[in-house]
């Protein structure tokens, strides 16, 4: 998958308002952490320990200054971590020949890779709390090109299913989501363009990696180009090294980012009996069962796009397989990626525009399933045949429907949910959808064993998409009309989500640095991470 980014706030409780700096004009975040859970003897005693009190201090948000050299570096690490997963095709055919595995056995390595890298972030949400953004980045650097560089030296493909699938993908995981939440600290006033820009770097890797694979594939085989492409992964490690954390103003000594209650500190891990409680708040926090149950909206988009999934990122697996198996050369079959790619850093800026304007309110989820119908019927375009002006209209018509899917996906998502409730519900998509993201590429690979026929997984895609798209579209019309109706009998409409937001734990309890468009409403809820397609 693909995917778009956001803003996750992985910090435990935290509470913020603005402050104006007297002098400058800048605006700061004052910050209060308290406990997020204590211990049974602390509650027990009738006062509670002095080091328990809040700490407070005033966070500079600078919406600029050292922020734009966090914001580069995010645009790299998405670059090297979203886009990667897609470039493997590439050296398709040679792990094939070396391994003398089957499609439906090589095509786990994306697959692998790809699921790990969404189904990674409650794990990698715990790891930003307990060191911080900027030591999970260069953990996810160092773990991707570790990973990278061991599959060179791998003699079987279920070795490479560990190495490539299972340490890469962990480690693109690891520095992607950290990134995009670090950014949000960075910037307040500018968030949404700071996510607009960042979002460019899927694009970016998408243009430039085919184009690296290929000249590393023709210059130092399948092994060579794994070796090296280890080593530039580890700039994931650089990136990581410049996104410092902000620190209070009080208490500059110590980081934001990376500071632990201090209860915590002093009492170790006597968690006692509000360890279950903390459990059930950390699962209600990155999974929303709940919605899932009750919200009828987000139950239907949840699973049109977990089946959209099983065919959205099949056909860039394939197509540069399914052109070189047709005796095109590997140069210029790269290059269809690369343009694939020019098409999403050109479309996706205005796009963001267009569909901001006050019209387009209450019918994205109309165009989100419409652009997904011509995104599904697209891939039939390569049933025409492997020639190379077939399948550049193929990406060219490819690339703007995607373009129009990953730019919507999440502002659907955000118009089904409360924003409150926004984090939980995109973990929960994000689990689901790493199923379909993980079958699909093994599935296709049968589908072409069994028929000796590329173009059939393309058929198989356009049918999977487009079947997607009609449910969404179908159902939010239903959906509409039955909400409509109920307003003209003098009935509310029925409202499958309730408005407050589910019980939390008493003793466990999450807060997260609000947007520009959300500074009045309290979020309970504490990391937002997209992926953008």
């Amino acid at each position: 998958m693909t995917s778009e980014n956001g803003i996750r706030d992985s910090s435990p409780h935290m509470e913020t308002t603005k402050v104006p700096e007297q002098g400058n004009g800048v605006e700061h975040e004052t910050v209060g952490e308290s406990i997020n859970c204590d211990s049974e003897e602390g509650r027990k005693g009738g006062h509670e320990p002095q080091d328990s009190m809040p700490m407070s201090g005033a966070v500079t948000a600078p919406d600029g200054g050292w922020g734009w050299v966090v914001l580069v570096a995010t645009i790299l690490v998405l670059a090297l971590t979203l886009a990667f997963p897609s470039c493997v095709g590439i050296f398709y055919m040679d792990l094939q020949n070396e391994f003398h595995a089957t499609n439906s056995e090589t095509s786990w390595v994306p697959s692998i890779m790809t699921s790990v890298l969404h189904a990674g972030g409650p794990l990698c949400s715990v790891l930003v709390e307990r060191i911080g953004c900027r030591a999970t980045v260069m953990l996810g650097g160092v773990l991707s090109g570790v990973g990278m560089a061991a599959s060179s030296f791998t003699h079987s493909i279920s070795e490479l299913y560990i190495t490539a699938g299972v340490i890469t993908g962990l480690g693109f995981c690891f520095s992607f989501q950290p990134a995009v939440t670090i950014l949000g600290h960075y910037f307040v006033r500018r968030r949404a363009f700071a996510n607009a820009m960042s979002s460019t770097g899927t694009a970016l890797g998408l243009c430039t990696l085919p184009i690296l694979g290929n000249y590393l594939h023709t210059e130092l085989g399948w092994r060579g180009s794994f070796l090296v492409l280890g080593a530039v992964l580890l700039n994931c490690c650089v990136c990581g090294a410049v996104m410092r954390p902000l620190e209070p103003l009080k208490n500059r000594g110590k980081s934001l980012m990376n500071q632990e209650p201090p209860e915590l500190q002093e009492k170790g891990r006597k968690l006692n009996g509000t360890m279950l409680n903390c459990l059930v708040d950390a699962l209600q926090k990155h999974m929303a069962f709940d919605l899932l149950r009750r919200n009828l909206r987000y139950r239907v988009l949840v699973i049109g796009i977990t089946w959209m999934m099983l065919g959205f990122v099949v056909p860039l697996v394939y197509l540069v397989p399914y052109a070189t198996a047709h005796n095109m050369e590997q140069g210029r079959a790269a290059l269809l990626i690369a343009i694939l790619g020019i098409v999403n850093i050109v479309v996706r800026p205005p796009i963001g525009v267009l569909f901001s304007l006050p019209w387009f309110k209450g019918r994205h989820v109309y165009v989100f399933a419409s652009a997904l119908l011509v995104n599904g019927l697209s891939n039939s375009i390569c049933c025409i045949g492997p020639g190379f002006p077939v399948l550049l209209a193929y990406v060219v018509t490819y690339g703007l429907s995607m373009s129009l899917v990953g730019s919507l996906m999440f502002t659907v998502l955000m118009d089904t949910v409360e924003m409150s409730r926004f984090p939980s519900a995109l973990g929960m998509l994000a689990i689901m959808e790493s199923i379909t993201l993980l079958i699909g590429p093994p599935l296709a690979g049968v589908l072409i064993d069994r028929t000796g026929q590329y173009f059939h997984v393309f058929l198989a895609c356009s049918v999977v998409v487009a079947s997607s798209a009609l449910y969404i579209m179908v159902s939010f019309y239903w959906l509409d009309k039955r909400d409509k109706g109920a307003s003209k009998q003098g009935q509310p409409p029925t409202q499958t989500d309730p408005s407050r937001p589910a019980d939390k734990a008493p003793q466990c309890q999450y807060s997260s640095v609000p947007t520009e468009g959300d500074k009045d409403k309290a979020s309970h809820s504490g990391t937002e991470h997209l992926t953008r397609l």
